[in-house]
């Protein structure tokens, strides 16, 4: 991934065709209950990691948050560019 605008469009395509056997076609047919408890159990894990003396394992669940919020984020509507918007806001 280049960034996560790419990261949502490929999130993006797999909501709008499913594929067989991808986990995040699976979490848009679970639907947003699924959703939200992976981010509940993903956030743990942050906190989990960060916690420890271990880089690589607080990066690889950072990653798994931010897929997670990025799935989230297709299931409501909710861009990048929004996220932007509202961070600028906030810088003034």
């Amino acid at each position: 991934m280049k960034n996560l605008s790419e990261l949502y469009e490929v999130v993006l395509n797999r909501k709008a065709n499913r594929v067989e056997g991808s986990y995040t076609s699976y979490l848009f047919d679970k639907g947003l209950d699924k959703i939200l408890k992976k981010i509940g159990e993903e956030s743990a894990e942050v906190i989990i990691a960060a916690k420890n003396d271990d880089k690589s394992e607080l990066i690889y669940e950072i990653s798994d948050l931010l897929y997670h919020l990025t799935v989230l984020m297709v299931e409501k509507g909710v861009d990048y560019k929004d996220i932007d918007e509202e961070l600028e806001k906030r810088r003034k």
